[in-house]
């Protein structure tokens, strides 16, 4: 019985805290919401984050019913008005934009392991080792420089610089 009575007690503190401080689990929310924008990258996540933002302030003086009215009407804003702005500066270049594996043709790389003419070898750029073939008819030899000019899966195909 004392044991029950000890853990009500414990639980309404609790309750207390977190009803006197919902600035506290505002800010729980915000950051929770940007963390898990982390893994999803589209700034969808980043608008409710606002919102907890603008709730933090609120919870000082408005009741938790118009807290969470003004979190809802401040993400839905933000979806509207601040997301479309930030994806648009995100992706200036529009569709040409290359990424991966496309981003490398053009780009100069070290030859790593020999290139036979009907082989294949590999070649250093920026760091990375791609598997690499080329259409030239001699072999490239390690050392050399060598432009990317196409691709086809992972494999990069070079010619001598």
């Amino acid at each position: 019985m004392k044991v029950a009575i000890n853990f009500n007690k414990k639980f309404n503190a609790m309750i207390e805290f977190i009803t006197s401080n919902l600035w506290v689990v505002w800010t729980i929310v915000m950051f929770c919401c940007l963390i898990l924008e982390l893994s999803s990258g589209d700034f969808f996540v980043t608008c409710f984050a606002i919102g907890a933002f603008v709730s933090i302030f609120t919870s000082f003086v408005l009741p938790f019913w118009a807290q969470v009215l003004i979190w809802a009407l401040c993400s839905i804003l933000s979806i509207r008005l601040i997301r479309p702005r930030l994806i648009e500066r995100l992706h200036k270049s529009g569709e040409d934009r290359v990424s991966n594996i496309d981003a490398l043709i053009g780009r100069v790389g070290t030859v790593i392991e020999s290139i036979e003419p009907d082989g294949s070898g590999y070649v250093k750029i920026d760091g990375d080792e791609w598997k690499a073939v080329s259409n030239v008819t001699e072999p490239i030899s390690k050392g050399q420089k060598v432009e990317v000019i196409g691709q086809e899966s992972i494999i990069v195909t070079v010619k001598p610089v």
